[in-house]
Formats: structure tokens, C-alpha cells, sequence
């Protein structure tokens, strides 16, 4: 068995395309194949001395002491999986992400938000396709096998709405080089703005609204929560999610600054760069742009101007192919609305406290900890600190905003002494 890598690690993610598909139509085929596929990729990340430590249904993911090793594997595991005399309707098309970094080190595996820019560059291709991210890219440029080249796709913005990813692909003797556009956020026309920072957590949340917009019937989906719960930041990456299901894209409006309910009807105009006139209102130019469009909106901070909710009904009624996603501290109550109540981040119990490994695969332990290494990089939760990480988490109530405003501190004061600030948290946390 591979030595467990450490320290600056590269990650191979792979995915079978269109599996959930493959299997419900080629049940007793994906099941072979699924074997076969599965010995084909363990042979070539061994081979090339990687350690593949999990396994998710059809997903692998295994890591590499050096990238020049997690590209050699991916080729290999790739001409593999072309060579075999694979049944109709095969072959079984395997898609590839590499991508380099530091993470922190589990019992079972790794852990840290890089694995999540794994999963988006991997989930940005097709089967039979190799990505690499820019990382991994400066550390195998010089170390390329023979018959292998790396073709620029340019920068493009990946899935979890931060920096944009320059991306190559590996093209090699004996696997396809032609490819469909990648499914990135460049791919849809979209307005989603980009984040500072990595989304945290909230996979269950994620998962639970994109499923309900995937649902025919549900035309209106409302994200409620008191302020700070986190509801736009889902709405946004939800929104990303699902940017390939809507062929016109996906829209956000920031209705924060509103606080009249006539004026919504043009910022949602505004954002489609469609202009009003004398003769035709703002509502009647988006009835008629809207009508025949498949598209996602996204309306935050509703709970300002909830008279407008009249406005969406209708824009829902004129527009059959239109969904809208908002947030708002209350529902709008209109007809055909679905609420999701967006809980606090998830918390440890502080008596007894959960042992470290545990503690920090919590939601709120793991925001608190990510946010506080952007102000002090050598920030880590050990024994002696994490009683005071957990009771701070606690004390405000598992919301995001709070603890991301908590863990800035970090660069003047050491969790414990933190803790002892909180006595008067609002001061605390909105001084300075």
C-alpha cells in the first residue's frame, strides 16, 4: 500500500458522467462496468504510487505525493478505461480534475475547502476529459511524458464563485481531444457575483433547495431566516448549481438598497439591461423579455419591499419557464410558494466536547477556523484552544455572519481572551 501523502498533496477527483442516467437505464451493464472500472482506476493510481482514500459511489478520490505522479495515473487510469473491449452502450465515460494544494490531515482522509475547487474543476468536464488547475499545472509543465501536451482553456470561473481557474487540458496518445464547452459559469449568461472567500459547509442545505427547484411544480422557492443565517450566500451557490439546468442563465438582484416596493420592477429591469419608457412601464418590458425565457432569478433581501411580491406572482404567471429563488426573513404568502427555512450552522455540544478531529468537522468550527486563517495563516484549533472555539461558536447561535466577524478577531486576540470579549458581543463584533 501507498504511503500516505503529506504536506503539499495534489488530488485526483474522478466522476462517471451521467451515471445516475447509466444506471437507471443500463442497470446489469453499469454493474459490470462499475467493477471494471472501479479495477481500472485502483491499478493506475497504485501503479503511480497515490493513495485512493474514498471511494462515493462512482467517484474516487485519491492523493499524490507529486503532481508529475497524479497526472501519470490519470493518463494511465484514462487509456485504461479506452483500451477495454467495453460492451454497448460503453465505454464508461470517466471524467477528470487535478488540483494541488495544503489541507488538513484526518484519521479517514483530508479535509479543507480546496477539495471543494477538486470537485468543481473535475465537475467541469465531460467523460474522457483530464482537467488540470493552474497549481498543478506550474508543477508538471516541465515534467511532461512523452505524447503528452496541455492545452490552454483560458481562466475561467469555476462553480464555487471565487477566483477565476486557469485550466488545461491533458491531451495524450489514445484518448479524445475534442470536447463540448467546459461547464463553467462562463458557459450560461449570468450575473452571480464573485465571492471573496470559499463556501463553507452547508452540503445538506445545498443539496435539500436544489432539489426542490429541480421539482417541476415548484415555480417559487423562498429562503427564510432571521439576518445573518447565511440565506444569500446559498441562494448564490445553489444558483450556480444549477446555472446548466436554465438555458437563459441565472440572474441575481441585490434588493438590499430598496426600500420602496414600485421601484423593484426596474432593478430587475436593470439587471436584463432593458429600459423603460413613457409608454411602456419597466413591468410590462420585463413581461414581455421574460415570456419566453428559461431562467432563474435570484431576489435577496425581499423582506424590504414585500409589497412587490404581487410583481413576481405575475412575472411567474406571464413567464412559464421562469423559477425565482429569493431571500427574505419572511415568506412572501403568495400562492404556489415553497419555504425553506435556512437553519444555523451545525454545532458541537460544549459539555463534553466532541474530540478534536470531530469538533472541527462541524459546520460553525469550520467556518470559524477557515476565517480566521485568512488573518493569521498559522491559526490552528489544538486542545488547549478548543473549548473556546466551540463555546464561541455556541454563544452565537451557529450564524455565519457572527462567527465570520468573530474569527477577524483572531488577529488581535487569542480565542480564549475572545471568548472573554463576547460578554458584550454586538460591541464586540461591530467596533472597529
Amino acid at each position: 500500500m501507498a504511503e500516505r501523502p503529506t504536506g503539499t498533496i495534489t488530488f485526483l477527483f474522478t466522476d462517471v458522467q451521467g451515471s445516475t442516467q447509466l444506471w437507471e437505464q443500463h442497470a446489469a451493464w453499469m454493474e459490470q462496468a462499475h467493477r471494471r472500472h472501479e479495477a481500472i482506476l485502483r491499478a493506475a493510481i497504485a501503479a503511480h504510487g497515490g493513495w485512493a482514500y474514498k471511494q462515493i459511489g462512482d467517484s474516487f478520490q485519491a492523493a499524490f505525493q507529486t503532481a508529475p505522479a497524479a497526472l501519470a495515473a490519470a493518463i494511465a487510469a484514462q487509456q485504461g478505461l479506452v483500451a477495454e473491449a467495453w460492451d454497448a452502450p460503453g465505454p464508461i465515460p470517466v471524467r477528470m480534475g487535478l488540483h494541488t494544494g495544503t489541507v488538513e490531515e484526518r484519521a479517514d482522509g483530508y479535509f479543507g475547502p480546496l477539495l471543494n475547487r477538486v470537485h468543481r474543476l473535475m465537475s467541469a468536464g465531460y467523460g474522457g476529459q483530464i482537467l488540470l488547475s493552474a497549481t498543478t499545472y506550474e508543477l508538471v509543465r516541465d515534467h511532461l511524458p512523452p505524447g503528452v501536451e496541455l492545452l490552454d482553456l483560458g481562466e475561467r470561473r469555476l462553480k464555487d464563485l471565487i477566483r477565476p481557474e486557469r485550466v488545461r487540458q491533458v491531451r495524450a496518445d489514445g484518448l479524445p481531444a475534442e470536447f463540448p464547452p467546459l461547464r463553467t459559469l462562463d458557459a450560461r449568461p449570468n450575473n452571480l457575483p464573485a465571492q471573496p472567500n470559499a463556501f463553507i459547509g452547508r452540503e445538506a442545505q445545498i443539496a435539500a433547495v436544489a432539489g426542490l427547484l429541480h421539482r417541476p411544480e415548484v415555480r417559487l422557492l423562498t429562503l427564510t431566516g432571521p439576518g445573518g443565517t447565511g440565506k444569500t450566500r446559498l441562494a448564490l451557490q445553489v444558483a450556480a448549481d444549477l446555472l446548466d439546468e436554465f438555458a437563459d442563465g441565472a440572474w441575481f438582484v441585490d434588493l438590499a438598497p430598496l426600500t420602496d416596493p414600485a421601484l423593484v420592477a426596474g432593478s430587475i429591469a436593470e439587471v436584463f439591461s432593458l429600459q423603460e419608457s413613457a409608454a411602456r412601464s419597466a413591468q410590462d418590458v420585463l413581461h414581455d423579455y421574460l415570456r419566453g425565457k428559461t431562467l432563474l432569478l435570484v431576489l435577496d433581501n425581499f423582506e424590504q419591499v414585500r409589497p412587490a411580491a404581487l410583481l413576481v406572482d405575475t412575472l411567474l404567471r406571464r413567464a412559464p419557464h421562469l423559477k425565482v429563488l429569493t431571500t427574505s426573513r419572511v415568506p412572501l404568502h403568495l400562492y404556489g410558494e415553497q419555504e425553506h427555512a435556512v437553519p444555523p450552522l451545525a454545532l458541537p455540544a460544549t459539555q463534553p466536547l466532541p474530540p478534536l478531529e470531530r469538533l472541527t468537522q462541524y459546520e460553525a468550527v469550520r467556518l470559524f477556523v477557515e476565517r480566521a486563517r485568512t488573518v493569521r495563516e498559522d491559526f490552528q484549533v489544538t486542545n488547549e484552544t478548543a473549548p473556546a472555539v466551540a463555546e464561541i461558536c455556541a454563544r452565537l447561535d451557529g450564524l455565519p455572519l457572527a462567527i465570520e466577524l468573530a474569527a477577524a478577531r483572531v488577529r488581535l486576540f487569542a480565542p480564549e481572551a475572545l471568548l472573554v470579549r463576547l460578554g458584550a458581543r454586538l460591541t464586540m463584533l461591530t467596533g472597529g
